[in-house]
């Protein structure tokens, strides 16, 4: 089983997945970031783009990677990662379909001001006008498909392990029925 950690920055996706990895014994974590950073390496580069995600390979190469890891290791991969992009969504989702991997789509959600004021006053991070700018297509994606799509937690008023115990519940209480 995947558990996607979807949503924007500052929602609280990477801290939030290494948390709930702790409460669900034997799951791994894989960032689908690594991969569009192995393209990102390939010299010459690919033709330039302002999201890795843009590019053809990287969403089956996502699909592929947590296929082969699961078939490997078994058990729940973690996969915390932005997809704003409905099409890309479905690419991944029925790639992962299409190997009987079933996926929890979680959205990590929070209000505009309160992914701003994240994101501006991040201590590890620092600010990022590159962040900034994910939150209006973030909100186009939330009001268009995505708000549907997944499993919504809002993250505006609770704390990343608040948000990481309601996911290992939800997960628990689907393998335990």
């Amino acid at each position: 089983m995947i558990i996607w950690l979807n949503g924007t920055h500052g929602a609280g996706k990477t801290t939030t997945s290494a948390l709930v990895q702790s409460l669900i014994p034997g799951s791994r974590v894989l960032d689908a970031e690594k991969v569009g950073e192995t393209l990102m390496d390939i010299q010459p580069g690919l033709p330039p783009t302002d999201n890795f995600q843009h590019w053809p390979p990287w969403r089956p190469l996502v699909v592929e990677t947590a296929r082969q890891v699961l078939d490997y290791t078994g058990g729940i991969l973690i996969m915390p990662m932005t997809v704003l992009v409905e099409s890309y969504w479905r690419e991944i989702s029925d790639g992962l379909a299409a190997h009987s991997i079933p996926v929890r789509h979680f959205l990590l959600h929070a209000d505009h001001n309160t992914l701003r004021s994240r994101i501006e006053n991040d201590t590890v991070m620092g600010y990022s006008m590159f962040r900034i700018r994910y939150l209006e297509p973030y909100r186009e994606a939330y009001e268009s498909w995505l708000g549907g799509e997944a499993e919504v937690i809002d993250t505006s008023t609770i704390t990343p392990a608040e948000s990481a115990r309601r996911i290992s519940e939800a997960v628990n209480d689907q393998t335990c029925n």
